[in-house]
């Protein structure tokens, strides 16, 4: 029996075939079998589609790939992380599916940065040995998750900053530019994959930290269920307006430099009332890196004198030339403002 033409006469027939369907046929080896499968690749026959058991053979035509492909919409990787490229991941994720196919230009550049930021986390902080990646392509959306069973990245901040709670370590992430390895990274990954797309989750040790942009809001919430590692989720509207270059320009100046962010105050501190210098501080620790500070007052019913004069007076004396922008300042909270600036 000829493989070879047994191969092809099938293909012709169906459109696909699979390896084990030859087998089943011809009664010959699997390994024996696949000989036949890799010639015809070499030679421009057919291609090959899918993955693991989901693995066929297609005619080799660019009509007939695109079509395929258009089909596969979600894809799911186990990946051993040594010598692991975020770029190859995302190169593998175009080559074999159709999620990025007919995505307008603005939502392919998002997901391609978000994507690559996220897995390039993983790899490079989690110390895990695997990291688990999926993609879906949906009727509204896109969204992809990664998971990693590392060290955990609030537990990761905690350590490296010595720092003494996980809530100070989200409180630290939410400034950006703040990064557990400063030689080899500027820390601006999350801060800007969370603000590019719809909603951003990223879970570990018990808390979800949820940057919903659909809402203008973010969010930390209390997990009863511990998982080892980080998880992170990020979603994308396909009708998405967001353009990733205009929110670049946003937090950067005219040297193209990270130096503005942006602070939310009520995740300092949820149920505090916010009265003593010492929260000022730690509000403010790292803020130097930046030319423009955004402090957003939404949800705060009033602030002490203490607190105000630490911002506005001694750390604005302290740093001459910083800008401290202001926003959702209520009446209460914009007298204290002014008053401490005088």
């Amino acid at each position: 029996m000829d493989v070879k033409e047994l191969i092809i006469k099938t293909l012709d027939k169906k459109g696909e075939v699979k390896a084990s369907e030859i087998i089943k046929i011809s009664g010959f080896s699997r390994a024996y079998v696949n000989r036949f499968f890799r010639e015809l690749r070499e030679e421009g026959v057919l291609v090959i589609i899918g993955k693991a058991n989901k693995t066929r053979y297609i005619p080799a035509s660019k009509k007939v790939i695109s079509k395929e492909k258009s089909l596969i919409k979600t894809t799911y990787r186990i990946l051993k992380n040594k010598d692991l490229n975020e770029d190859e991941v995302l190169a593998d994720v175009r080559k074999n599916t159709g999620i990025f196919q007919h995505l307008t230009g603005n939502v392919s550049k998002i997901l391609e940065y978000s994507f690559t930021e996220m897995v390039n986390n993983a790899i490079e902080h989690s110390n895990s040995d695997k990291i688990e990646v999926r993609v879906e392509k949906k009727k509204n959306n896109v969204l992809f998750e990664v998971r990693d069973k590392g060290i955990g990245i609030f537990n990761n901040i905690m350590r490296k900053k010595h720092l003494g709670s996980k809530m100070e370590a989200i409180q630290d992430l939410l400034k950006g530019k703040q990064t557990t390895e400063p030689a080899s990274h500027s820390g601006e990954g999350i801060f800007f994959t969370s603000r590019v797309g719809d909603i951003l989750t990223i879970e570990s040790s018990k808390k979800k930290l949820i940057f919903d942009n659909l809402v203008e809001d973010i969010f930390v919430k209390d997990v009863n269920k511990e998982s080892k590692g980080t998880r992170v989720v990020f979603s994308i509207s396909l009708d998405s307006g967001k353009k990733i270059d205009k929110i670049f320009r946003d937090y950067t100046d005219n040297s193209f430099i990270f130096s503005k962010t942006e602070v939310t105050i009520k995740l300092y501190d949820r149920e505090a009332n916010y009265v003593s210098r010492s929260q000022a501080r730690r509000l403010l620790s790292g803020l130097e890196r930046f030319k423009t500070i955004i402090l957003d007052f939404k949800g705060i019913d009033t602030i002490g004198q203490g607190f105000a004069d630490e911002i506005f007076r001694v750390w604005g004396g302290k740093h001459p030339g910083k800008d401290i922008i202001t926003k959702n300042a209520g009446e209460n909270v914009e007298f204290m403002i002014i008053r401490a600036k005088d």
